[in-house]
């Protein structure tokens, strides 16, 4: 059976509703055609990202996600994917966007780079984003259907261990 999980390494993401975002991203990838078997975020702070960057990539900048597709080709997605919540706050200040939404298109973003879509390439680039846009909508839609007591709300907190 297909897990999401979310982790926390040096920043805490307090996401309501934890539960229907799982279950919505195992459904990003049974509409993109790709059998998941494990996923784990991992969100973090820029200089915990910066590090993983530097170690594993070799790339000294700052980033919102970096994503390891661990499983091999051919078989179920195990994914991991470390989530800068400082990046993702400082997009959504910059983009003038809410922070819900940017915090669900760099979770979204991350499933589809798992789900085989690149974005290096501009035509590739405009593809993830409209597939980004659409899950974000399709997400905030079921919210509103389902008329959720308690709406979707995102806070970013230091973990203090």
């Amino acid at each position: 059976m297909a897990s999401v999980k979310f982790n926390y390494a040096d920043k805490k993401l307090s996401i309501s509703n934890k539960t229907n975002l799982k279950s919505f991203i195992l459904s990003i990838f049974k509409k993109e055609n790709t059998i998941l078997s494990e996923l784990n975020y991992i969100f973090c702070s820029d200089e915990y990202l910066l590090q993983i960057n530097k170690d594993h990539l070799s790339h000294d900048f700052y980033t919102d996600i970096i994503t390891f597709s661990l499983g091999e080709k051919g078989e179920p997605v195990i994914g991991e994917i470390y989530i800068s919540l400082d990046r993702i706050k400082d997009n959504a200040i910059s983009q003038n966007t809410k922070l819900l939404n940017e915090t669900l298109r760099v979770i979204f973003h991350g499933c589809l780079h798992l789900c085989g879509y690149m974005d290096k390439k501009e035509k590739d680039i405009k593809l993830m984003r409209e597939k980004e846009d659409y899950y974000i909508n399709q997400y905030l839609n079921l919210q509103l259907l389902f008329h959720l007591k308690h709406p979707t709300i995102v806070k970013i907190k230091p973990n203090y261990l």
